[in-house]
């Protein structure tokens, strides 16, 4: 069972770091990073699930922090909804990371994939849908249906992860009906929250790799900070596009992942 760095060859840091680069970037920009870097993971010799698991949180991280820093200096979004929903999602992380611990993640995969694929035909069918901020819900009801959202993504970012960012995304568009420049900005900070709640689990168990986790967080920070900056210069449009494209993907992979276990 592997502890850290000393045991790992130097071409799979490589590939580790290269992987947290390209997630972090993915992950600013539209959510799903967790599609690059949980694989990744998963293939550093003698890991086990829930320790790759839990240090590609702390990996996260990192990536979510600095998109979330950056897309707030730059968009600038309402706090009042974004800050109870982190609170309400971090606790719903922590809820789904003791659920990981304990029950294979195949039980959900399927209800995952049927939702991701009713996401991307939503999306691409309405072409309109994420180009300007036209909120659904007034007053009270607004903030009620924001801790909803947290509280079902949340617990699902700490049992599973990967798409997570997406899921908030689509939510806050649709259920919401913010823009998906705003959205992407919020979904940073509830995400920075929902990988802090798993974390809370995680560590105190020590499923944690904490050099790798650190190699991880590094590689993920410039990916998050490169992202957030070109997703606010490029816009609506380029974040749905991409947006569409890590559905997709990750759709195959989910897909993929149910079939293998049919298999086994």
């Amino acid at each position: 069972m592997v502890s850290g760095l000393e045991s790992i060859q130097l071409g799979t840091v490589i590939l580790i770091v290269v992987a947290g680069l390209a997630a972090g970037w993915v992950d600013a920009v539209v959510g799903g990073g967790g599609l690059i870097q949980l694989p990744a993971m998963l293939l550093v010799p003698g890991i086990s699930p829930v320790q790759a698991l839990a240090t590609n949180k702390m990996g996260s991280i990192f990536g979510t922090t600095t998109s979330a820093v950056t897309y707030y200096g730059r968009v600038r979004p309402d706090l009042r909804t974004a800050l109870p929903m982190a609170v309400i999602a971090m606790a719903g992380s922590y809820g789904g990371a003791v659920l990981a611990a304990n029950l294979p993640a195949s039980v959900f995969k399927p209800i995952i994939v049927a939702a991701l694929v009713a996401v991307a035909l939503f999306t691409a069918f309405r072409p309109s849908v994420g180009e300007l901020t036209k909120l659904r819900h007034e007053g009270h009801r607004h903030y009620v249906v924001a801790c909803l959202i947290g509280a079902v993504i949340g617990f699902y970012d700490g049992l599973i992860g990967p798409g997570t960012g997406s899921f908030l995304i689509i939510a806050l568009v649709s259920a919401m009906g913010y823009a998906f420049l705003e959205a992407s900005a919020k979904a940073k900070i509830v995400n920075m929250a929902t990988n802090a709640g798993a974390l809370l689990f995680f560590v105190p168990h020590g499923a944690v790799l904490w050099g790798l986790g650190l190699v991880l967080g590094m590689a993920n920070m410039a990916g998050g900070y490169l992202g957030a900056r070109t997703a606010v210069k490029q816009g609506n449009k380029f974040i749905r596009i991409v947006f569409l494209a890590v559905v997709g993907a990750l759709i195959v992979k989910l897909g993929s992942d149910i079939w293998q276990d049919s298999l086994a």
